[in-house]
């Protein structure tokens, strides 16, 4: 059986989706990331990085939750995009699916949480780097939404990982961007995620936040477990500037 190691942030939760979406059998197996659990020698031996998704099949081991999705939908052949006709067909299919994929891998996901990491929990509220990612944030969302304007889907006008992995970060948009007005800017994206929020499978998702109980207090200890760079001492090049311009 598959082993999901998750908890409730934006990319488990895409994972989780998929499990369910698929049918697939598998154990959820908590990480709870404010007691720490995952700078554990246990998880790390799972995923060296530290970070929620990871996912144990049989003797495969994947994290990155865009990995996992990539992977689980070849093994399934479920929820990818249907080639159109001709001889380049597959190929053009699949590069569009992992350019899109990525983008949301390297551009949407970290904009996204450094946006709301600048804004409420750095340990300093410095004007530059919350406008940069707000504005890099709004960017990338802006690209996704006159994306699905013209396609109604990510990609191959079918639902697909990639909606998967959108839906993932897309509700905590006014969250993430301290916008409750924010959606409205996003109609096209309001709109898959209204769709994806009704199917059942989404609501099994969601429900696995029921399976176990995940710390809720974000106090200090939390804070340290999360964000350890917090508390860490300077680096060295960091120590020389503050010498020379005190």
């Amino acid at each position: 059986m598959i082993r999901f190691f998750y908890n409730m942030a934006p990319n488990p939760m895409k994972v989780a989706l998929f499990l369910e979406e698929a049918g697939l059998a598998y154990e959820a197996i908590p990480i709870d990331t404010k007691l720490g659990d995952q700078h554990t020698p246990t998880f790390r031996a799972i995923n060296p990085n530290g970070k929620v998704p990871a996912l144990i099949d049989g003797d495969a081991i994947l994290f990155d939750s865009n990995a996992i999705l990539l992977y689980l939908a070849e093994k399934t052949g479920k929820f990818l995009p249907r080639p159109d006709s001709g001889p380049d067909a597959g190929s053009a299919a699949r590069a569009e699916l992992l350019s899109w994929l990525m983008f949301v891998a390297t551009g949407v996901g970290p904009y996204s949480g450094q946006c709301v990491h600048f804004r409420l929990f750095a340990p300093e509220r410095l004007a530059y780097p919350i406008k940069r990612y707000d504005f890099e944030a709004r960017r990338h969302w802006q690209i996704v939404d006159d994306r699905l304007a013209g396609t109604g889907y990510m990609v191959g006008g079918t639902y697909s990982i990639v909606d998967m992995a959108v839906w993932g970060w897309a509700p905590r948009i006014p969250a993430m961007l301290g916008d409750e007005a924010a959606m409205a800017k996003f109609p096209h994206i309001a709109r898959l995620m209204a769709e994806i929020e009704a199917r059942p499978a989404a609501t099994r998702a969601r429900a696995i936040e029921t399976r176990h109980p995940f710390k809720a207090d974000f106090d200090e200890a939390a804070m340290r477990n999360l964000y350890p760079q917090i508390f860490a001492p300077d680096p060295p090049t960091a120590r020389a500037n503050q010498a020379v311009n005190p």
